[in-house]
């Protein structure tokens, strides 16, 4: 009650000199109780202090318990959805008597400047023959990247051969275009299932049916090109593929 003063949200009537003790009237019940109801409904004390102003309007009033209404249901939904993939983890545990190695998030990609290059291409492993053309090109110019190499898969469907291929390189100035090559912005994506590849690029379709499997279960579907960001992967120096460290990004949106 005494942070109920400090707020000016009630006073006591009277206050004992000697031990502190505050005393308030039965006049001062209803208001209390006011104080306690708005509480109840999830508003902090300065919200409510603004709500017992006896000069607010009504519509303002309404207009607050709109806000707090529309705050309410996100939350539960928040709350439905993190229920929900909890329950579609236990699946999986009690599916394959194991835990996955691949934990899958949900976050937004901001758009990015970069240096890009898209074909078709016969097979996937041709995609190494794309980068080192983007990377002789980069070297010429005497650009640095702005953060690791991605590969993206424009193909809505799995193919063996001949694949629609874009590698992008990030870049912070504009490049000339060149054989192929130029600068772009990448867009953002405002819902992205991410999970984190360790070892090899051989071992990617374990990821790729973890992600997938997530992706279902969770009531998703994707929605739009997947993309591989090479965090760790091969160099000017030899690397051991067993460290690679591969992000794998899958736009998705609600099925």
């Amino acid at each position: 009650m005494y942070y109920y003063e400090e707020m000016g949200l009630i006073k006591p009537v009277e206050v004992d000199r000697f031990t502190g003790y505050r005393y308030y009237s039965f006049d001062q019940l209803p208001r209390l109780n006011r104080i306690l109801a708005l509480k109840d409904l999830g508003f902090s004390l300065e919200q409510i202090a603004q709500m017992l102003d006896e000069g607010l309007p009504p519509a303002q009033i309404r207009g607050m318990l709109r806000m707090k209404q529309a705050e309410i249901r996100e939350q539960v939904e928040e709350e439905q959805a993190r229920r929900a993939r909890v329950e579609a983890r236990l699946r999986q545990i009690e599916q394959e008597d194991t835990m996955s190695i691949y934990d899958v998030i949900i976050k937004k990609i901001e758009p990015q400047t970069v240096a890009s290059l898209r074909k078709v291409i016969p097979v996937p492993q041709d995609v190494g023959k794309m980068f080192d053309k983007m990377f002789t090109y980069l070297g010429q110019r005497g650009v640095k990247p702005a953060g690791p190499p991605s590969a993206i898969w424009h193909d809505p469907d799995y193919h063996e051969g001949d694949i629609d291929t874009e590698v992008v390189v990030p870049i912070t100035d504009a490049l000339p275009a060149s054989n192929g090559i130029k600068t772009t912005q990448l867009p953002g994506v405002e819902t992205m299932a991410c999970a984190i590849h360790q070892g090899r690029y051989e071992g990617f379709s374990q990821a790729y049916a973890a992600i997938m499997g997530w992706i279902a279960a969770n009531g998703y579907r994707v929605a739009g090109p997947i993309r591989e960001i090479y965090l760790r992967g091969p160099g000017p120096t030899p690397t051991d593929p067993n460290t690679y460290i591969t992000e794998i990004q899958v736009p998705v949106e609600k099925a």
